[in-house]
């Protein structure tokens, strides 16, 4: 038996799924781990796709930089009710904080959705036991959750590729933790950048961001962008570009991160989905910007709490890591959310 059909036998699931781009695999053991290393690079140049409309929010403005569009965030406005499909997961007084929207296919698969309100959170970027190399004796972003932000958890969400050595060659790009450079910046990586207040933005590094005097203190860097300007990457249909999987085939556990026009943060997370699935899922909630993060079982980890310092529970349909990982240690990078501003 093919090893790509036994990982199929031994997660309970069709063998092969047929999708727009190609017959696909189902693959992944649960309890194996394997590095995500890329063995190409996806282009950056966009891919007409459309993006669903937010109603309850600002529309954004426009302005061209050196001939190219680029989006700028509206003011946030708090949202205090429930926008239609949208689950609320953490409300704080002043509006609701987190919220999901699952989008399940005929075949079963799922792809959740995690949407993380600009004014209400604020974010810190963790490393972890193992990786990235020599970011573990940094203070305030180890790989345990300190009571300090313990109080105010609200979600914790799995980061990006393999930092090590062993991946470099891949394209994965470089890790800033605390203004420590701990794997060098490299320039067309799509990138998480996060102010010392804690504030998010996301773009294509050395590409007009981050703007001329932005406060970087930390940056997450993984592939160039899964999506820009709204469009999916014209490269979504090479599978092998966003990462190596278990077994070689083309559906495994795939998560990955983008921004909206307000400056909301989107988490997408899948225990089986192709990159496809998880960028037309990011652009339907509104992703004007998207980078995948890590991908294969052992590495999808998201979990969120009603309220700041409550109990978390798994958000990503049957991953494997418990909702209390981050609290106790992980070894690799990872981004806390906290309430307040």
């Amino acid at each position: 038996m093919a090893r790509q059909h036994l990982s199929a036998t031994l997660r309970g699931r069709r063998p092969a799924r047929h999708h727009a781009t190609s017959s696909v695999l189902v693959v992944g053991v649960a309890g194996l781990a394997l590095a995500a290393c890329s063995s190409s690079s996806p282009a950056t140049a966009p891919h007409v796709a459309t993006t669903a409309p937010r109603p309850a929010h600002p529309a954004p403005s426009t302005t061209t930089i050196s001939g190219r569009s680029t989006t700028t965030p509206s003011a946030p406005a708090t949202m205090t009710t429930e926008q239609p499909g949208w689950t609320v997961v953490s409300r704080l007084p002043s509006g609701i904080a987190v919220d999901s929207h699952r989008s399940r296919r005929p075949d079963g698969d799922s792809v959740t959705v995690l949407r993380f309100h600009a004014g209400l959170v604020h974010y810190a970027l963790h490393v972890g036991w193992r990786d990235p190399p020599a970011g573990a004796a940094l203070p305030g972003a180890q790989p345990v959750i300190g009571p300090g932000q313990r109080a105010r958890l609200l979600a914790a969400f799995n980061g990006g590729f393999l930092m090590g050595t062993g991946c470099l060659p891949c394209g994965v790009g470089g890790m800033e933790v605390a203004r420590h450079v701990l794997v060098p910046l490299v320039s067309g990586m799509t990138s998480l950048v996060l102010n010392p207040d804690g504030g998010a933005s996301m773009g294509v590094w050395g590409h007009s961001f981050p703007p001329a005097g932005a406060a970087v203190y930390s940056v997450r860097q993984c592939l160039p962008p899964l999506v820009s300007g709204g469009r999916v990457s014209p490269n979504i249909g090479d599978v092998f570009a966003w990462g190596a999987t278990l077994g070689g085939g083309d559906l495994t556990a795939r998560t990955a991160m983008g921004i909206d026009a307000r400056g909301d943060l989107l988490y997408a997370g899948s225990m089986s989905a192709l990159p496809s699935d998880l960028a037309r899922a990011l652009v339907s909630a509104g992703a004007v910007t998207a980078m995948e993060l890590d991908i294969n079982p052992e590495w999808v980890q998201a979990d969120t709490a009603l309220a700041p310092g409550g109990p978390l529970s798994a958000a990503v349909l049957d991953q494997n890591r418990p909702a209390d990982q981050y609290l106790t240690g992980w070894t690799r990078d990872y981004v806390t959310v906290l309430a307040g501003p």
